[in-house]
């Protein structure tokens, strides 16, 4: 069996290393990095390509654990040359967001903090809280991840009773609209009650919130106000003002002491320890904070300033161009602070200025950002410890010589004997993971009514959980 070079990982063949680093040009660009399967691993941009990959293959060059375990995985180097800094930066982002590469994701993804979802790709739009950010369409949008979630709940439920909306994921009857229709709280959208675009509309109002523009809105409602009144409709116009009071309501206890309270700015900070960093983004608008959102970052993947800018570029790269601020405070120095403020002012078409403030009211601001972060790494520290002596005391007692790192437990539930399932629940390094819950069908035709068996059962639903290991085992041992 003869193996393609290709398929070799290029720290393994120098000869083809060195001449693959040769014909990567010196201009500004793209890099991404295959491994043998033509599985894009990473990712990346500079302005001089080929110093920046050869630098991942210099042995002088100290990288974190999780970048060289990529390099030693590394068997192909692609490469796409752009006219400048800021066009590479856009591109990596565009290509980043189509192929998700494993290594890319800085970001931890333990379903932490919630997001907000707008399922902008329905007919009717759905607005609801989830913690998983999936990414099947590209037009469904996501806003957060938000720290306080009953801060956030309470907003929700404030905007249902201010913009009338869809109560319910499913209609309560098929021929008539339910009591939340007659109760002015939903405009009929089971019925179809309303058109989709006038619908939309509402639904772009309530988004405006959480781009932080809720000034904005407020200005422009009160200019619907006023025209309603002008032309006598006096009924409409109390209902604007009503709607006006509640947004004004939001955020009335959130003010921000800042010079030029009239500039949106965000600022973000981090705290860490050996493993894990704790980063934290306040959005400020018209002087007021109107979202504090939460990231998990790997410690050890770059410096405090590297994290935070990938932290900021993958943040603003979901972002639409009006959400992004004029002015973004930083706890360190950016590496790219000037690539990554050229690529934000393209997108927003106005200027946007990245500061690292050293005095006064805005290095206070970045100093309660930073302690916000502290509050919640060591938070989290404090549930990581608990979960670890738990751990420690489950091996003591199973008699195991190392703590466990994946637990799967399994119930069978029926009525009977009849409809009966089964249900898996997940946890790793003992955290609930419900990303990997799952629920089984009993197709056992012995398991039917008045005749129950949960041992069959179980039987049945840990051969299904563990067949294709099974079966890799078997091709592994060569036995067909």
């Amino acid at each position: 069996m003869v193996t393609s070079t290709k398929t070799i990982p290029l720290i393994k063949d120098p000869d083809r290393l060195e001449d693959r680093l040769k014909e990567i040009p010196t201009e500004p660009g793209v890099y991404l990095m295959r491994d043998s399967s033509d599985r894009i691993l990473y990712i990346g941009k500079s302005k001089k390509l080929r110093s920046r990959v050869r630098s991942y293959f210099r042995d002088s060059q100290r990288l974190s654990d999780r970048i060289a375990i990529m390099v030693r995985q590394v068997a192909e180097i692609e490469f796409i040359v752009t006219d400048s800094e800021a066009e590479a930066l856009a591109l990596e982002a565009n290509l980043v967001k189509q192929h998700q590469p494993y290594f890319n994701v800085l970001l931890k993804d333990d379903k932490k903090y919630p997001f907000i979802c707008i399922t902008w790709s329905e007919d009717y739009p759905r607005i609801f809280i989830t913690r998983k950010r999936q990414l099947g369409n590209a037009k469904d949008k996501y806003y957060g991840p938000y720290v306080d979630v009953r801060l956030l709940r309470n907003t929700l439920h404030l905007l249902k009773q201010i913009f009338p909306q869809r109560q319910r994921p499913r209609p309560l009857f098929k021929d008539r609209p339910c009591l939340n229709y007659d109760l002015g709280r939903c405009p009929g959208v089971c019925q179809q009650l309303i058109s989709s675009e006038e619908y939309r509309k509402t639904l772009q109002k309530i988004a405006m919130v959480f781009q932080g523009r809720t000034r904005e809105l407020i200005d422009m409602l009160t200019a619907n106000m006023e025209q309603a009144a002008e032309a006598l409709n006096f009924e409409t116009a109390a209902r604007i003002r009503d709607q006006i009071a509640g947004l004004k309501s939001l955020n009335a206890d959130q003010k921000v002491s800042l010079p030029d309270d009239t500039v949106s700015r965000d600022a973000i900070a981090l705290a860490a320890n050996e493993q894990h960093a704790s980063i934290q983004l306040f959005q400020i608008r018209a002087g007021h904070l109107v979202g504090r959102l939460g990231f998990f970052a790997d410690a050890r993947s770059g410096t405090p300033g590297a994290i935070l800018q990938r932290v900021l570029e993958e943040h603003y790269q979901a972002a639409e161009a009006v959400e992004i601020p004029a002015e973004i405070l930083v706890q360190y120095e950016l590496p790219e602070s000037e690539l990554l403020a050229d690529y934000l002012s393209d997108r927003k078409g106005k200027k946007v200025t990245i500061l690292t403030p050293q005095r006064q009211t805005k290095a206070e601001l970045i100093e309660m950002v930073e302690r916000n972060a502290k509050y919640e790494l060591e938070r989290t520290q404090r549930s990581s410890d608990r979960n670890t002596q738990a751990m420690e005391d489950l091996a003591n007692i199973l008699d195991l010589p190392d703590l466990p790192h994946r637990i799967e437990g399994y119930d069978i539930s029926h009525i009977q004997g009849s409809n009966a399932v089964a249900s898996q629940v997940v946890f790793i390094d003992g955290t609930p993971a419900k990303q990997h819950y799952r629920h089984y069908k009993i197709k056992n035709p012995a398991v039917t009514i008045g005749h129950s068996d949960d041992f069959a059962s179980l039987a049945e639903v840990i051969r299904r959980r563990f067949k294709n290991f099974v079966a890799a085992d078997v091709a592994a041992d060569g036995v067909t």
